[in-house]
């Protein structure tokens, strides 16, 4: 800025260096001046003295010529024109003006600035404020949802047969989607897959599209000692269950959804496994099985 300055004020300072130059150094005015030769002054001398006119004078041959010094007189100074100095104000104005320009746009742009981190860290706040709402909204869905638990029950009416229930444990209501299931025979628990197949699985349609809200329950699977033979298929396999040599196990898979939960949210898995306890005269049935066959979701 100060470079612009002096650069707006060159043509003014320029102008008046002009017209300092153009005064003379004296305001007097030099005159000629005439030297007088040492033979003029030995001839006044001679004349003055008596009785030396007739003599001659050997100096004269040495007379020197007149120096005459003529001073040149000053130049009249010229004047400085009023649209020069309308100019030079006029850049000088510009110059100020721009200065004081760059002065608020640079105060604009730390106002600016500022104003960007503001809003930086306000939009931090609320990117932080949203993932909070966030999480407190999937704790809410996951204290809401509905939880499908599936449980083994004697059977009230007939001696040696078990119930296997399906009841939502959960807060929120549950609409069954699909509901498979499996009978093997094993020689223990430690004998099945480490992951459950349900590829052959049999469907269970009549499970399709129930609805079940918190506390309700439905049944899924009916199983007693009048199904022991069909499932062994032989008499050497059905004794082996008889002495407790190999183990009935149903397993299956149910999956549902949350009625009040967004379409865009994954459907929920309720894995389950029991073993059959076959006895002289009654039996039992218990929930068993690696955890991967009591997955839920």
């Amino acid at each position: 800025m100060f470079a612009l300055l002096l650069a707006a004020m060159a043509p003014g300072f320029a102008a008046a260096a002009g017209q300092a130059s153009q005064y003379p150094a004296s305001s007097g005015i030099a005159r000629p001046s005439t030297t007088a030769t040492p033979s003029a002054s030995r001839a006044s001398s001679a004349s003055a003295v008596p009785g030396d006119e007739g003599t001659p004078d050997n100096g004269s041959a040495e007379e020197q010529p007149a120096h005459i010094a003529i001073a040149t007189p000053a130049p009249a100074p010229s004047p400085w024109p009023w649209q020069d100095r309308i100019a030079w104000a006029a850049n000088l104005v510009l110059v100020v003006l721009g200065y004081a320009g760059i002065l608020l746009a640079l105060s604009v742009l730390r106002k600016i600035e500022q104003q960007m981190q503001y809003a930086e860290a306000a939009a931090q706040a609320a990117t932080e404020s949203a993932q909070t709402v966030l999480i407190h909204a999937k704790a809410i869905e996951r204290a809401e949802r509905p939880w499908i638990l599936v449980t083994a029950e004697p059977s009230r009416r007939v001696e040696n047969r078990f119930i296997l229930t399906a009841t939502n444990r959960g807060r929120g209501p549950a609409r069954i989607l699909s509901s498979v299931e499996m009978i093997t025979v094993e020689r223990d628990q430690g004998s099945l897959p480490a992951e459950p197949s349900y590829e052959e699985a049999e469907q269970n349609p009549s499970l399709n599209g129930v609805i079940l809200l918190p506390g309700e329950s439905t049944p899924i699977k009916i199983f007693g000692r009048d199904d022991l033979r069909r499932v062994c298929g032989t008499e050497e396999r059905l004794r082996r269950v008889e002495r407790w040599e190999e183990e009935i196990f149903l397993y299956g898979q149910i999956i549902y959804e949350n009625l009040i939960a967004t379409s865009d949210l994954p459907a929920h898995e309720t894995g389950w496994c029991c073993g059959y306890i076959h006895g002289a005269q009654n039996s039992g049935m218990e929930m068993t099985g690696p955890p991967a066959y009591n997955r839920h979701t």
